[in-house]
């Protein structure tokens, strides 16, 4: 389920915020901190840098628990400079960084029979996917269907993120699905979902 109400004009206070976080890290002046109501509402987010056409951070949050002005904020500074694949973003690199910022619908749980039943049930390009088998957890946004757009490749690599085989199954392991609105620094508004 998409969020109806989100606009490009809020799309771009999300982003500002973004932008804002990670420039005040840096020691840059950023923009101020926009205020509204619904910043203060709950939401969970995921901020995703791109340098070049290429991943340069993703970081964010699959379930409410901060104000989301706040969360935006936080996880574009995770994502700049906590992201474990990465280095910390120099201000160097900080001018050409595009950001994006994805608004996640609640979590649905997926019940399935088997992976079999579970590929068939996902919606390629749509579904968010978050697994969870005993302590191990991974999440890949919709966004990662544009590089893995078979619904097998796409499992089994989650599979792989969540420190599991490519080809690992247990009737214990846990799915739910989720969408995101998503806001681009230069294209505006992309909703899925």
């Amino acid at each position: 389920m998409t969020h109806p109400h989100w606009t490009i004009d809020r799309g771009s206070t999300l982003l500002v915020i973004a932008r804002g976080a990670i420039a005040e890290q840096l020691g840059l002046v950023g923009a101020s901190v926009p205020t509204a109501g619904w910043l203060e509402e709950p939401g969970a987010s995921f901020v995703t840098l791109k340098r070049h056409g290429s991943l340069r951070g993703c970081i964010g949050t699959l379930a409410p628990g901060r104000p989301l002005g706040e969360d935006v904020a936080e996880n574009a500074r995770q994502a700049a400079f906590h992201d474990a694949r990465f280095p910390p973003l120099a201000q160097s690199e900080f001018a050409d960084t595009e950001l994006e910022v994805s608004l996640l619908s609640p979590l649905e749980p997926v019940p399935c029979e088997s992976e079999a039943h579970l590929l068939a049930r996902l919606r390629p390009g749509e579904d968010g996917l978050v697994l969870e088998w005993r302590d191990q957890r991974g999440a890949f946004l919709p966004q990662v269907w544009e590089q893995l757009p078979d619904p097998g490749d796409f499992l089994a690599h989650l599979k792989r993120k969540a420190g599991l085989s490519m080809d690992f199954w247990n009737d214990g392991i846990r799915f739910a699905r989720f969408t995101v609105t998503r806001f681009h620094e230069e294209a505006g508004v992309e909703s899925r979902g």
